[in-house]
């Protein structure tokens, strides 16, 4: 594993991590009204806690996406997971609560289940994918799962919607992660060129934006640890399917390593879960109005 890619990975859920802490600070606060709407984040926009999140996020997509240009999208999406440690260490200075052992068991967890990944499925490049079915049908998958999920968060309570928003939205972001690697590609092969004649950059920025839209919907109507912890482990799975379904990165696949492989994904999801429940994440209550309001009719 290229140092480079460790060093930007890392960096990128760091920004990440801390952008989303000021992001649902801000979008808890935001009339109920915008809930999936657009106008969310035209409102939001006047929140100064709200645009300092975003410029995070933006640095670590940006740092995400030239870690993507050097390295797997299969080796990068687990250490973008760990967003998850930076968002608990901002939340924790907030609250000043201590670790204690299930923060401890989670960060262990979470950490060692990337590492683990990494070492036991050595992910490497390999060669595109050219079969337009095979593209097409996993980027539909993606899509229409993250619909799915967007219809039943309409018409669900107040206290599962946060989590299926903030699944979709991870689905989406993992796609948009895949179609940056490509982009990517395109641009180095022919400059600019080459990258805005190809659909991929225009879907980047349509599916950041819808994303941006879930995951603000998401903040502004349950806790942090309701919905951050979902979205981090949709991402990295369904960025790791796309790196493996279409653009060619190559895992180990030897029984052995498939078991390894196995149980250190499952470790970061449980690790997830662990560090998503904490008590230093920030918990807040939804106003009663607010259930009404997302209840269905």
């Amino acid at each position: 594993m290229s140092f480079l890619v460790l060093v930007l990975a890392v960096s990128a859920a760091c920004c990440l991590g801390f952008g989303y802490v000021l992001q649902q600070n801000a979008a808890q606060k935001a009339p109920l009204g915008d809930f999936l709407s657009f106008r969310l984040l035209l409102d939001l926009m006047r929140v100064p806690r709200w645009l300092g999140g975003i410029g995070l996020m933006v640095a670590g997509m940006a740092l995400g996406a030239v870690a993507l240009g050097q390295g797997e999208v299969s080796l990068v999406e687990p250490l973008l997971a760990t967003n998850l440690l930076f968002a608990l260490a901002l939340s924790r200075r907030q609250t000043r609560q201590p670790l204690g052992r299930q923060g401890w068991a989670g960060l262990a967890l979470l950490a060692g289940g990337v590492s683990v990944f990494i070492v036991a499925g050595q992910p490497r490049g390999g060669t595109a994918v050219t079969d337009p079915v095979r593209h097409w049908l996993i980027i539909g998958v993606m899509v229409g799962l993250a619909l799915l999920l967007t219809g039943y968060a309409k018409r669900s309570r107040l206290s599962s919607a946060p989590v299926l928003l903030a699944l979709a939205a991870g689905l989406l972001y993992g796609l948009q992660d895949a179609l940056t690697r490509v982009s990517g590609e395109r641009f180095s092969a022919g400059g600019f060129a080459e990258l805005l004649t190809g659909w991929q950059p225009y879907a980047v920025l349509a599916l950041g934006v819808t994303g941006l839209v879930l995951v603000q919907s998401a903040f502004e109507t349950a806790s942090l640890r309701m919905s951050l912890p979902a979205l981090t482990a949709a991402q990295p799975l369904a960025g790791i399917a796309c790196g493996i379904g279409f653009l060619g990165d190559r895992l180990q696949t030897d029984p052995g390593a498939l078991v390894w492989e196995a149980a250190g994904l499952a470790a970061v999801v449980v690790g997830i879960a662990l560090l998503g429940c904490h008590p230093a994440m920030p918990s807040g209550t939804a106003k009663p109005e607010r259930v009404r309001d997302l209840q269905p009719s």
